[in-house]
């Protein structure tokens, strides 16, 4: 019986969680109404193809800096002034391809070499809320308009995190940011080293066109698993859940609406590629804009998988810092939006 158990458990443990999500949804929809699944399942198809030409630009564009080497140009946003490397960082976070839990080993890097915390902060923030392939999804789902204030939401993000940290960073609260035993090889022992020759002509390289290959597949697959299971709650939401109600509770766009949605975003948010859509349908039964950039831009950066990875990196005071910045500016960011849109 023990054995049994113990096998059932490993074989849980092999199923991903979001192809495990959408095969219930679709059976719990089968058995109880066979209607909307067969709806929700040509939604879902349509959608995917509707998105298809910009899945497939930022899938193009994330193995193509991996294989070319164009992420290693990241390093050299940290050097010179403070407030230089400050606005430097909060650019190219705004640019780089990393998720707001991918980013930590740099982060932890750039820390145990000495970067000041400030233009850290910065690329820390400002690197989960928008890169190209998230700005071409974005555009894809919710449009230009949107998709060009949420890469300047970032980049203020970035630097209110980044000119923020500079001023704390003179209480002693932040003389050491990481935990004991991260930086002297408890990341895995990662370096940041100088920047490589970027090759843009990848493909003459049979190494590089494996690792543009691998990472296409993969993106493909991470993409695309999530993007069905969004697509497939958003047919369920624009079936079940009225119009009206949206609109009454999350159409205002005032300061308290956005404010509950940069609350609701740490613990609501799945990840920025799921988010999309749903945001979306959102939208299109009334929420106000801003607070659909609330929620993406608290999400992005405050989600719980994101969280645990910087508190279990940086010591209380820096986590703490981090979240204050993370939410005070997806407020500002769903305000300004709210009222420019």
């Amino acid at each position: 019986m023990t054995t049994a158990i113990a096998l059932l458990r490993r074989r849980a443990a092999t199923i991903d969680p979001a192809v495990a999500a959408i095969l219930i949804v679709l059976a719990v929809l089968a058995a109880a109404a066979p209607a909307q699944a067969r709806a929700s399942a040509i939604f879902t198809v349509d959608s995917l193809i509707s998105i298809l030409p910009y899945l497939a630009a930022s899938i193009g564009l994330a193995a193509y800096a991996a294989a070319s080497g164009a992420d290693n140009l990241i390093a050299r946003a940290f050097r010179g002034h403070t407030a230089g490397m400050v606005v430097m960082a909060a650019l190219i976070g705004a640019l780089s391809p990393f998720c707001s839990c991918g980013v930590i080993p740099l982060i932890a890097a750039l820390l145990a070499m000495g970067v000041p915390l400030a233009p850290v902060m910065a690329f820390w923030l400002a690197s989960p809320i928008m890169d190209p392939s998230m700005f071409a999804l974005t555009a894809g789902t919710l449009g230009m308009e949107f998709a060009i204030a949420k890469t300047i939401a970032a980049i203020g993000m970035g630097l209110l995190g980044g000119f923020g940290m500079w001023a704390l960073m003179k209480l002693p609260l932040f003389e050491s940011p990481l935990r004991p035993g991260i930086g002297d090889g408890g990341c895995g022992g990662s370096k940041v080293r100088a920047p490589k020759p970027v090759v843009w002509a990848f493909w003459d390289d049979a190494d590089r066109r494996e690792t543009f290959t691998k990472n296409g597949l993969r993106n493909t697959v991470f993409l695309g698993k999530w993007l069905t299971l969004a697509f497939l709650l958003e047919s369920l939401m624009l079936a079940y859940i009225p119009a009206e109600m949206i609109a009454h509770v999350l159409g205002s766009g005032g300061v308290g609406t956005v404010a509950l949605a940069t609350v609701v975003g740490i613990p609501a948010y799945l990840n920025g590629y799921a988010a999309l859509p749903l945001v979306g349908g959102l939208i299109d039964q009334g929420m106000a804009p801003g607070v659909g950039m609330a929620f993406l831009v608290a999400g992005g950066v405050t989600s719980i998988p994101a969280a645990i990875a910087v508190f279990a990196l940086a010591r209380p005071p820096v986590f703490a810092a981090y979240v204050g910045f993370a939410l005070s500016g997806a407020l500002i960011a769903g305000l300004v939006y709210g009222a420019v849109a």
